[in-house]
C-alpha cells in the first residue's frame, strides 16, 4: 500500500511511521527495507482488501504517471458493502488496474463487474515466454492471422490465443500489454515501448491497437479513453455484420474452409495448417 493517513493526510511511507488505512480504519506501519520498494502494510496478516497484491516497481511506476490523489481509491458497493481499492480512479470514473502477478478469472470477472468502467494494463514480461510468442506471432506469418485493417494501428487477429495470455482473451473490458518491463531488456524489433490493447471480442475476430504510452497516458487523463472505447467496439460491430452478410451471399455450392467458426483464406491448405499446430500444442500439453 503507497499511502496511509497521517493527521488525516495521505502520505507515502516513510522509517518508523504508523498510520491508519484509508480503506479499513485500521493501524498500519510504514516497511521501508532495502529489497522491496517502500510501503505500508498492516499489523495483522489479513488483509483489508481480498484483491491486495504486493506491488512492484513496474506497479509502481505506472501509477506515478497519474495525480496521487487518484491513486488507491477506495470505492464501496452501497447495496452490497462490499469494498476494495482500486489502483488508479480518475476524476472521469475510469479505473485502471495494473496487473503484475496471474489473477484467477474468476477474480478478474469480479472485478471488472464491481468497478464497471475499467481498463487492465498488464505486465507482459511476467512470465519469460508471454513476450517470445507475442513477437513470433505479431512480425511473421504465425498462426495468430494479425492482419491490418484500413483503420491505421487496428489489427484484427483471428487467433488470438496464440498471440496473448490465454486468461486475458475472455475479458469484458480492454486489456493493455506492457512488454517493456522494466526497460532493460533487448528491443531489437523495436515493439516493447509500444502498448498493445486487447479489446473485448465482440464478433469473429480480435482487435488489437497499437498505442503508444503518452497517448494512452492523455486519454485516460483527459476523459476520452471511454468514449474512443465504445466508438471503437461499435465500429467493430458494423464491420463484423457487413462481413458476415457477404459471406451468407456466396454461392451456395461453394466449399468454404473454416476454423472455429472462422473462414479461411487459404481455403484447405490453410485448414491443413491449423490442424496440425492445433494437434502439436495438445501433444506438448500432454508431455
Amino acid at each position: 500500500m503507497r499511502f496511509a493517513l497521517i493527521d488525516n493526510n495521505r502520505v507515502e511511507a516513510q522509517p518508523k511511521q504508523q498510520g491508519v488505512c484509508p480503506n479499513c480504519s485500521q493501524s498500519v506501519i510504514a516497511k521501508c527495507g532495502k529489497q522491496k520498494i517502500w510501503h505500508w502494510a498492516h499489523r495483522s496478516i489479513t488483509s483489508c482488501d481480498s484483491w491486495w497484491e504486493p506491488e512492484t516497481e513496474w506497479h509502481r511506476t505506472w501509477q506515478s504517471n497519474y495525480p496521487a490523489d487518484w491513486q488507491e481509491i477506495s470505492l464501496l458497493d452501497e447495496k452490497t458493502g462490499e469494498k476494495h481499492i482500486a489502483d488508479v480512479r480518475t476524476v472521469h470514473n475510469l479505473v485502471i488496474e495494473f496487473q503484475h502477478s496471474h489473477i484467477d478469472p474468476q477474480e478478474r470477472t469480479s472485478r471488472e463487474q464491481f468497478y464497471k468502467n475499467v481498463v487492465w494494463v498488464v505486465d507482459g514480461t511476467r512470465l519469460k515466454r508471454d513476450y517470445p510468442r507475442f513477437l513470433k506471432e505479431w512480425i511473421s506469418d504465425g498462426i495468430s492471422e494479425v492482419h491490418k485493417t484500413d483503420k491505421s494501428g487496428i489489427f484484427k487477429v483471428w487467433f488470438p490465443e496464440f498471440c496473448f495470455p490465454e486468461a486475458w482473451l475472455k475479458s469484458s473490458v480492454p486489456v493493455i500489454f506492457d512488454f517493456r518491463g522494466d526497460g532493460s531488456m533487448d528491443d531489437s524489433e523495436g515493439l516493447r515501448n509500444t502498448l498493445y490493447c486487447l479489446f473485448p471480442q465482440v464478433g469473429r475476430h480480435a482487435r488489437v491497437a497499437e498505442i503508444s504510452r503518452k497517448a494512452f497516458i492523455s486519454a485516460t487523463t483527459n476523459g476520452e479513453w471511454t468514449i474512443r472505447v465504445q466508438n471503437f467496439i461499435n465500429d467493430f460491430r458494423k464491420q463484423d455484420q457487413k462481413e458476415h452478410q457477404q459471406t451468407m451471399s456466396r454461392p451456395s455450392n461453394e466449399v468454404i474452409y473454416a476454423w472455429r467458426g472462422i473462414p479461411l483464406l487459404g481455403g484447405s491448405k490453410e485448414y491443413r495448417k491449423r490442424l496440425w499446430a492445433s494437434n502439436k500444442a495438445i501433444r506438448k500439453r500432454r508431455r
